[in-house]
């Protein structure tokens, strides 16, 4: 088998598709540049370059790891969210572009208002909290129940250079402040549904990142019921859902005393974030 660059693009991209991955020209493309550390650029200018043994051996690791369906993000061990670099393990999720839309909207509810305290439950590798601290002058405090998730989102906050107060908390459990908006993408895929989503998804993306019980609403209850406790006056609370959640999520706001309530939707036309305020 060749090492040349231009041979292992046309050789591992034909691999790739025929097994049916619709990404299969971007996903050799990424495991070539993080083995060689050329970007996509000096890939395509450089088609003679040789891999060493080393790169060689790294790279079928990589393609190997690919071709079980692991996904990319896992593999390199990063991913690129709200313009920022971010690591990632097997305990974080990986954030989605359309995470994005609720940190873009939590961003311009906290500038119209002049907010000065967030706080996002379920921070997971810490893309929304370290997105807002980077993108706002506010004050961030951030929790996961899981440590290990926790550690990870410390070290992404420091490697954006930013200042994030990360705790370890089931929900409110350990939360004694108030705070002007609270943001949340929490688990919300019904139980039974896990085991029929895409294997990238449930062979390789922490189940407690994803399960959000026998209705999907478990985390939305356990929040909204709570929240005024820790919102201030007029304060907001901001979710990001599953597409099919709108009513319910609106239904479980407005019957506890949230106003104003809002649905807006992805690039997909799906509903995918609520939000509301509190009096």
């Amino acid at each position: 088998m060749s090492k040349k660059i231009k041979d292992i693009l046309i050789q591992y991209k034909k691999i790739l598709k025929e097994n049916n991955f619709d990404t299969y020209s971007l996903d050799v493309e990424v495991l070539l540049m993080n083995v060689t550390n050329f970007n996509k650029t000096k890939l395509y200018l450089n088609p003679d370059y040789i891999l060493t043994n080393e790169q060689f051996e790294k790279f079928e690791h990589f393609f190997n790891r690919r071709l079980k369906n692991e996904p990319i993000a896992y593999i390199i061990g990063k991913c690129e969210f709200m313009g920022m670099e971010f690591l990632l393990n097997k305990h974080t999720l990986i954030p989605r572009a359309d995470t994005e839309i609720l940190v873009e909207k939590s961003i311009e509810i906290i500038k119209e208002n002049n907010f000065k305290s967030v706080l996002d439950i379920g921070t997971g590798s810490g893309a929304i909290a370290i997105s807002l601290a980077k993108y706002c002058n506010i004050d961030v405090e951030a929790l996961d129940i899981n440590n290990s998730a926790l550690e990870m989102a410390k070290k992404n906050a420091h490697l954006n250079n930013v200042k994030v107060n990360f705790m370890q908390s089931d929900i409110f459990e350990n939360i004694i402040n108030k705070y002007d908006i609270i943001v949340s993408n929490p688990p919300y895929i019904k139980t039974n549904i896990i085991q029929t989503l895409e294997k990238n998804v449930k062979d390789y993306e922490p189940i407690l990142a994803l399960d959000g019980g026998e209705t999907g609403l478990i985390f939305y209850e356990k929040i909204i019921s709570s929240a005024y406790k820790y919102l201030n006056n007029n304060g907001y609370l901001i979710f990001e859902i599953g597409h099919d959640q709108a009513e319910d999520v609106k239904n479980i706001m407005g019957n506890n005393n949230f106003y104003n309530i809002t649905v807006l939707k992805d690039l997909a036309g799906l509903d995918r974030v609520v939000f509301g305020n509190i009096k």
